[in-house]
């Protein structure tokens, strides 16, 4: 890959205009020669195994929720069962209330500064280590609170929980907030 024009010994970098969308025939690696995504089919491309991935966390959460114990589902385990701790359950709730609203809070206040094509991110960096602290010793909280029920078990079922909300939130909240691009571009 020469990667330009050869002139005088070197190579040299040639730019296109900004409007030109190339066909991938040159070596230039500039975003402004890269035609942009139309519509939101465009721009998720998925493979197979993620969307099996994806299906399998959602089947296994479902499954945990819905057998519990093997006598009774699991919201009625969290509200009614005295093997339960219920101030580190508590706890671990409100820690991830707090993620939640804080997750919500940074996304939401960024979103309109963000173009259509950019994927659903923190704006402040400086808050991720505060968050997944929070995160960490919320999954620890819950740890200590469901020990007494599901023992060793405890461990990959609030993993899975968990992996469960991590492919479903962004899409729920994608969908609702998504807002419209009447904007045309100009370059």
């Amino acid at each position: 890959m020469s990667g330009g024009t050869p002139v005088g010994g070197g190579f040299m970098r040639q730019r296109h205009s900004q409007g030109c969308v190339s066909s991938g025939d040159d070596l230039e690696d500039d975003a402004s020669s890269r035609a942009h995504p139309q519509s939101p089919e465009e721009e998720k491309t998925r493979t197979w195994v993620g969307i099996v991935e994806n299906c399998l966390w959602i089947a296994s959460a479902v499954f945990i929720v819905y057998y519990g114990d093997q006598h009774s589902n699991f919201v009625y385990l969290l509200w009614h069962d005295d093997r339960i701790r219920r101030i580190p359950l508590y706890l671990g709730m409100v820690g991830v209330g707090l993620n939640l609203i804080f997750f919500l809070y940074t996304s939401l206040l960024s979103w309109s500064s963000r173009k259509f094509s950019e994927k659903w991110d923190f704006s402040n960096t400086s808050a991720l280590p505060f968050v997944t602290l929070l995160g960490i010793v919320s999954f620890c909280l819950f740890s200590f609170a469901l020990w007494p029920i599901w023992s060793f078990l405890t461990l990959p079922l609030l993993f899975t929980l968990f992996m469960a909300g991590m492919v479903l939130v962004p899409h729920l909240m994608l969908e609702t907030i998504r807002p419209e691009n009447n904007e045309l571009r100009v370059d």
